[in-house]
């Protein structure tokens, strides 16, 4: 038994489409529920900022990919795998030819797309999605330094910080704020 996670490979936009026919055929008898354990489609939570409004929006991690848990048998996995293969909208598993026994991610990997998908425990925090550029003027909506406005000085999308060159008591001094604590000023 070679259990573990499997990527396959789908046409776009038929992720949520071929987990619901995977399930079904698991309901109906045709997949047994020993071997298809588990069946993901990994989405992230991004903040999107549009006209000073927060909106909270799922994305696809890996748009086109499904991450399907398996614990493939020595004998019969071909019977498997070839079920799912033939589902309208699927092309294949990722590292197997047609008809060859496909093979599992490391559980690194597959760890690491879980926990950006919020399916297991980990730092995961929400994405921001709002284009900042250095130079241009901000003004701080949260924190501390509420109301003051100044000019961006660095952009950190991996941590979601900018740091604000602010003028207190007239002196531009470096303040380090949250994405979602800034709003472009026009």
């Amino acid at each position: 038994m070679a259990k573990g996670w499997y990527i396959l490979h789908t046409y776009s936009g038929y992720e949520n489409k071929i987990e619901k026919e995977i399930r079904t055929l698991i309901k109906n008898g045709d997949i047994d529920p020993s071997v298809v354990l588990d069946i993901k489609i990994p989405l992230e939570e991004i903040i999107e900022i549009k006209d000073g409004k927060k909106h909270n929006v799922h994305k696809k991690i890996l748009p086109s990919y499904i991450l399907v848990e398996m614990d493939l048998p020595d004998l019969g996995w071909k019977n498997v795998c070839s079920t799912i293969r033939r589902i309208n909208g699927v092309t294949g598993f990722i590292g197997a030819p047609s008809g060859s026994r496909p093979y599992p991610i490391s559980a690194d990997e597959a760890r690491a797309i879980l926990q950006k998908a919020g399916e297991i425990k980990g730092e995961k925090a929400p994405r921001v999605h709002q284009s900042f550029s250095v130079g241009e003027t901000v003004k701080i909506i949260d924190g501390p330094f509420a109301s003051f406005s100044g000019t961006i000085e660095d952009v950190n999308l991996d941590r979601n910080k900018l740091r604000v060159m602010v003028g207190i008591f007239g002196r531009a001094t470096p303040v380090e704020v949250d994405l979602l604590q800034v709003e472009k000023m026009i």
